[in-house]
C-alpha cells in the first residue's frame, strides 16, 4: 500500500455530486451538474485552486477536460494516471503506475496536489494517500451514474470539517481523512 511511502505533499479534492452520490451519468455525462452549477454561488473552486501546485487525473478525467474547450489548469503541473492514454500534450506528463506517479511528484516538489475525478480519488483513498476531500452536493437525484466512491477493503475514518449551505439547495462540506483509522 503506498500509504506506508513518506509523502512530501499533500492531496485534497474537490468534486461535485448528486445527491444519490453520482459525478456522471453512465455515459459520463455531467450536463446534470453544469446547467444547476451556477445557482450554487462562491464554491470556493477559485481558492482552492490558489493552493493547489499539481492536478492529478485519470483517463476519462483528463478526456472529459479536454471537451470543455479551454485547459482549466493554466499554470499547474498536471499529471494523468493512465496505462492507455498517448498523448503529446505539453501540458500533461502521463505515468501508468501509482508508484511512478508518486516518485514523480516527489522529484517535482508537489506540495498540493489536486485528486481531480472518481477514479483518482478512490485509488488515492484506497492507498491511504487522500488528506482532505471537499464534496459539493447538488439537488438532484440521478438514479444511477458513476459513482464518487467505489469498493473498499476497509472503512476509512473521515473528520467533518466545514458544512455550509449555497445557493440553489447546494450543501458544501469538507472531511479530512484519518490516516490508519478504521471503523
Amino acid at each position: 500500500m503506498a500509504s506506508s511511502r513518506e509523502r512530501a505533499f499533500r492531496a485534497l479534492a474537490t468534486i461535485g455530486t448528486s445527491l444519490d452520490g453520482y459525478i456522471a451519468r453512465t455515459d459520463g455525462d455531467i450536463e446534470w451538474l453544469n446547467e444547476r452549477g451556477a445557482q450554487a454561488g462562491d464554491t470556493g473552486y477559485d481558492d482552492f485552486m490558489a493552493r493547489v501546485d499539481t492536478v492529478v487525473m485519470g483517463r476519462n478525467t483528463y478526456e472529459k477536460v479536454l471537451t470543455f474547450g479551454f485547459w482549466p489548469y493554466e499554470g499547474k503541473r498536471v499529471a494523468v494516471l493512465s496505462t492507455k492514454l498517448s498523448t503529446s500534450d505539453p501540458n500533461v506528463t502521463v505515468h501508468p503506475t501509482l508508484d511512478g506517479l508518486l516518485d514523480a511528484l516527489a522529484a517535482a516538489g508537489a506540495k498540493n496536489v489536486y485528486a481531480d475525478g472518481g477514479q483518482i480519488i478512490q485509488t488515492f483513498l484506497r492507498e491511504g494517500i487522500l488528506d482532505e476531500i471537499t464534496i459539493t452536493t447538488a439537488p438532484v437525484l440521478l438514479g444511477a451514474g458513476i459513482p464518487l466512491f467505489g469498493r473498499l477493503d476497509r472503512d476509512i475514518d473521515l473528520t467533518r470539517g466545514d458544512t455550509r449551505a449555497l445557493g440553489g439547495g447546494f450543501v458544501q462540506t469538507t472531511y479530512t481523512v484519518n490516516p490508519g483509522a478504521t471503523g
